[in-house]
């Protein structure tokens, strides 16, 4: 990491269309490899999540209140750089592009990393980067690029939906000085987080706002979730005391531009856990014989593997795809992101799932990791939105 840190070249993702590409009526170069620097960061985190995120790692940590090492997670900000991968060198970040930061969370997918790394540098960080507020800014990426404040953001509540109507929370006060009242549900790490971006309502419209995770008034729930490797929590606030973030009423503009790149980043995680599960389809198929022959040499298996491969291709095309539109943070964007959450999403559990089928018997024990990524397939499927919420938003996006 610290020799990328010293060598930035222009970014140069995977493309899955053309070398040159019309986007508004400009025409953008695109690269159909990742530079040397992207891949030598690739086998960089690759070993050291081999390393420190085994399954036993994840085994261990998933049972946890927390949900994570914080010994790793010190490393990962101090050793490796990793928080402050795409934060601006001005704030304490490395400065890369989206690029980069898909190709770490693309590696973590395939790892299952326990940590919330999600929360704090996708979503949090992103937030706080797209809000327009240099104060805020100054004041918490540096903290969350170190890797010394944990992060998330709380939009969702009990009703369930991401769109606009479904913030309600209400925010009193004026100026910079509010108190929100409220519940907020599914907030990634957010029973542990030291700061949480809260979206509220005040007479504006939705607004933006940071809370102290000891924050008094706030309650916070550790969830029951079927995917154990990525904690949630309940949120309730009792008059709890909050900074606004950015200008009030502008808080949906925002966190439309920042649910694009959630959901981009997603995508990435998602095709880092479709590879590992087709790998680990095809390495059994190679090795398991029936019938004197390995299972992989049978027509119904090399047809499951041959359709997990075109799958997890696409999938990826997909993602890089929307890895670039955020990179360039182009006119694209939207419908790109809804396209690749959507892709994504079925690419990685069809995937878990006849990873699953392919195992046999042994793929549905508690102790053999195939139900791990297949748990992790669906709660991602789920989040931020399922295939058909953002096919209809694809829809919306382009005018059909």
């Amino acid at each position: 990491m610290a020799q990328l840190s010293q060598a930035k070249s222009p970014v140069a993702p995977v493309a899955p269309i053309s070398q040159n590409h019309l986007c508004a009526g400009k025409i953008y170069p695109m690269n159909f490899a990742f530079t040397e620097e992207q891949e030598e960061l690739r086998k960089t985190v690759r070993a050291f999540l081999d390393a420190k995120s085994p399954e036993t790692a994840v085994r261990e940590q998933m049972e946890t209140v927390n949900g994570f090492d914080p010994a790793v997670w010190s490393q990962m900000g101090s050793q490796m750089g990793l928080m402050g991968i795409h934060i601006p060198e001005e704030f304490g970040g490395m400065g890369f592009s989206y690029i980069e930061l898909g190709v770490v969370l693309e590696e973590m997918g395939r790892s299952l990393l326990c940590a919330p790394y999600f929360s704090t540098v996708v979503m949090a960080a992103n937030t706080l980067m797209q809000s327009g507020d240099e104060a805020a800014k100054k004041k918490y990426l540096p903290a969350i690029a170190s890797g010394e404040t944990t992060a998330t953001l709380a939009s969702v509540e009990p009703s369930g939906k991401w769109d606009e109507s479904g913030v309600t929370m209400q925010a009193k006060g004026s100026g910079s000085s509010f108190t929100l009242t409220g519940t907020k549900m599914f907030v990634l790490d957010g029973h542990t987080s030291s700061l949480i971006i809260v979206s509220a309502r005040t007479a504006k419209g939705v607004s933006l706002f940071a809370v102290e995770g000891n924050a008094k008034g706030l309650t916070r729930t550790a969830l029951s979730t079927m995917d154990q490797t990525r904690k949630q929590a309940k949120l309730e606030f009792a008059d709890v005391p909050a900074t606004l973030i950015g200008t009030e009423g502008k808080g949906w503009e925002v966190l439309t531009r920042v649910n694009d790149l959630i959901v981009v980043a997603l995508a990435a995680e998602q095709v880092g856990g479709a590879q590992k599960v087709l790998d680990m389809a095809v390495e059994y198929a190679k090795v398991r014989v029936q019938f004197g022959r390995p299972i992989g040499s049978f027509q119904a298996i090399k047809h499951k593997c041959a359709d997990m491969l075109l799958e997890v291709e696409s999938a990826k095309s997909a993602a890089y795809y929307g890895m670039w539109c955020a990179a360039e943070m182009n006119d694209e964007l939207p419908s790109v992101a809804s396209l690749s959450k959507a892709y994504c999403s079925e690419a990685y559990f069809h995937a878990a799932a006849e990873n699953i089928q392919i195992h046999g018997g042994i793929g549905f024990t508690w102790e053999h990791p195939a139900h791990l990524y297949f748990k992790r397939a669906k709660s991602s499927e789920l989040l931020f939105g399922d295939p058909t919420y953002h096919r209809e938003l694809l829809a919306q996006r382009i005018g059909i």
